[in-house]
């Protein structure tokens, strides 16, 4: 059997929670994030799915963010229905394996979800390694000198850069050597680094490929900054800065909702969508960065399928206007005018809203609040008024 006539899946491993990019429970996994107006994760399950090779690929998620998978809105016959994974990365590769094992694939590729720059040509070369060894990876060079230490004050030693190498994936393995193996490694009290390290210990032959500078894991900030100027074509950037204000009068009712978050109150605000002064502002500002109107130009008021609509619609179109562009969300400040009701204590709920809708994280949020001292309509409980202001980085075009 010709090594073209394989089946090959891949395992994109995706059930990490991206701690070291700064998110919490508020914010978006790295796996989640916009590079380039598109999901990591996407652009990593899309990378395989464009491999003539490839028959089948796995992600593996984390449970809790099931609901932002099934939003990517991936479609096609080769991609597999998303499965949980585990505590660790080992227990996650694991799960992968089981539920591929009813379709006894001949190979199996193990890919972490935070490269999503992997190329064809590396993929490629992975595969083709496997008629000659039981698992390969690519591999770069080290071309800094490496120093050992044991207490990282002192140097111990230093190695021999010629025989050290930087691992990558994806691994790509026979599936069967690779699934007894992890099988057999759930039992030994410690955890491997890599899917590699432990066809090692189970004494498989593991080969070598070139790797590709690009194909760098998303790990930190900086290392996003990076990936949007590759994919951007290193375009230049230009940063952009957008106002928005709005005013809503107050109308019998129950609630107000203020940067999506239902706040209950004597009355509510008169609107066509669901009213929320502050989103509406936010969405203005946004808009106005990029030379795209305001809101009543995108979601008219005469248009009924906007009645009652939830404000972070509007917001989310905004962003994704920004994305089409190659452009990023920097931050966005919002200042809301109102005697009543009192808005500090649902700050923080506020900002969680607007980042997630935005995508971005919520320390490039504000919210505040402040009174008009009982002067005018809005001193007299008639109203709220929004301001907002937002800033965008998008490609430079003249």
């Amino acid at each position: 059997m010709s090594e073209r006539s394989k089946s090959i899946a891949v395992i994109i491993v995706a059930a990490g929670k991206g701690e070291r990019v700064g998110v919490d429970g508020n914010e978006v996994p790295k796996q989640y994030r916009l590079v380039a107006g598109t999901p990591v994760l996407s652009r990593s399950i899309k990378a395989f799915l464009d491999h003539p090779q490839v028959t089948h690929v796995l992600p593996v998620i984390n449970e809790q963010h099931r609901e932002r998978f099934d939003n990517l809105g991936l479609g096609d016959p080769r991609l597999l229905p998303a499965i949980g994974g585990g505590a660790n990365r080992q227990a996650s590769v694991l799960a992968g394996l089981m539920a591929l094992g009813p379709l006894r694939p001949d190979l199996v590729l193990i890919h972490d979800a935070a490269r999503p720059m992997v190329s064809l040509e590396v993929i490629g070369d992975v595969i083709a390694v496997l008629q000659n060894f039981d698992g390969a990876l690519p591999a770069l060079p080290l071309t800094d000198t490496i120093k050992r230490s044991i207490d990282g004050r002192q140097v111990a030693a230093t190695e021999d850069r010629r025989q050290l190498s930087a691992a990558q994936t994806p691994q790509g393995f026979r599936f069967g050597q690779i699934l007894s193996a992890h099988m057999r490694a759930v039992n030994v009290r410690r955890e491997f680094t890599d899917d590699a390290e432990i066809a090692e210990w189970a004494g498989l032959r593991v080969g070598m490929v070139m790797g590709d500078v690009e194909n760098f894991k998303l790990t930190y900030p900086e290392d996003f900054v990076r990936a949007e100027h590759i994919l951007t074509g290193a375009k230049q950037m230009e940063t952009r800065i957008g106002t928005g204000y709005d005013v809503h009068s107050f109308e019998p009712g129950d609630a107000v909702w203020l940067c999506g978050v239902r706040i209950p109150y004597k009355a509510k605000l008169n609107g066509h969508s669901d009213a929320d002064v502050a989103l509406h502002a936010l969405t203005d500002a946004i808009l106005g960065a990029i030379g795209e109107g305001d809101i009543g130009v995108h979601f008219p008021p005469s248009d009924m399928q906007w009645k009652g609509a939830a404000s972070t619609i509007f917001l989310r179109h905004a962003s994704e206007l920004v994305a089409r562009l190659g452009g990023r969300i920097v931050n966005c400040d919002v200042t809301i005018v109102a005697e009543a009701p009192k808005i500090g204590p649902h700050a923080s709920a506020m900002r969680a809203v607007i980042a997630e809708t935005l995508g971005i994280s919520a320390s490039r949020v504000a919210v505040k609040a402040t009174t008009n001292e009982k002067l005018g309509f809005i001193g007299r409980e008639e109203g709220i008024v929004a301001m907002a202001s937002a800033s965008v980085e998008v490609p430079r075009i003249d």
